[in-house]
């Protein structure tokens, strides 16, 4: 494509829509602020005609008021997600310790920190990409990754004394990623995505460990979808969790929430 210049959007947006993007105006608008010259517009205009997440084209993505690094091969943050930490903070203002676990670019740990005021905060995750990119992201608070599979990764000092578990699991069944967005399925790594024959095996899994780690009184936060909400709760309550469902109709988004008595 010609050269792009942050006076010529026109030629971004034209770029962008022949390429099937629904918000080209938008994307444009992002990708011309960020990119520091014309080449490097052109080049992250390339980057996403080809089908790369915007996120990973501009390199950041907005999270709950936040501006997060997302690094190419990282599992992009999601809006709804925004409901989780929400979720989170209704029932631990004064929280003192924080965990996101399955934490990708790190962004809920990061969002949790900064509202929090200063809670020790970890992250863990299965992926070394996402770990590099979560350590970027919760430094600013004090907040350390670590690399491993669910909570093997984590400090065995951190054993019952976790005020607020935030899990956002992969949960899409394995027949249904083919079924997923270009964006997602060829960009973000299947880890993040496939939770297995009914979406629910990490779930199941965190559910079972949870309780050991949370400090009594504390909760585990986990999204899921519509469908798959009534087997989630009851699989919290078979842990000895006290389960609810909480639901955002706006963003589409559905987070269980189950803490230890």
């Amino acid at each position: 494509m010609p050269p792009l210049s942050s006076d010529s959007p026109a030629s971004v947006v034209a770029a962008l829509r022949s390429a099937g993007c629904v918000f080209a105006e938008d994307e444009a608008e992002l990708i011309l602020s960020t990119a520091r010259t014309p080449d490097e517009a052109a080049a992250m205009v390339d980057r996403r005609v080809a089908g790369l997440p915007l996120e990973h084209v501009v390199g950041w993505a907005e999270f709950h008021g936040l501006r997060v690094t997302v690094e190419p091969g990282v599992f992009v943050p999601r809006r709804r997600t925004e409901f989780l930490v929400d979720q989170a903070l209704a029932l631990g203002r004064a929280a003192s310790l924080v965990v996101d676990l399955c934490c990708g670019s790190g962004a809920v740990g990061a969002a949790l920190a900064a509202s929090l005021g200063g809670p020790e905060l970890h992250a863990a995750d299965i992926d070394p990409a996402a770990v590099v990119c979560a350590r970027r992201n919760i430094a600013a608070y004090g907040g350390r990754a670590h690399e491993g599979d669910l909570f093997a990764a984590l400090p065995d000092t951190l054993r019952g004394r976790v005020d607020l578990l935030a899990a956002n699991v992969p949960y899409v069944p394995t027949d249904k990623v083919g079924l997923l967005p270009p964006e997602a399925r060829d960009h973000e790594p299947l880890v993040a995505l496939d939770g297995g024959a009914d979406g629910l095996d990490i779930l199941r899994r965190v559910a079972a460990e949870a309780p050991a780690w949370l400090a009594p009184g504390g909760s585990l936060f986990v999204e899921t979808s519509e469908r798959q909400a009534a087997a989630a709760l009851d699989t919290f309550t078979r842990n000895g969790l006290t389960a609810r469902l909480a639901v955002s109709q706006e963003l589409y988004a559905h987070v269980v929430i189950g803490t230890r008595g």
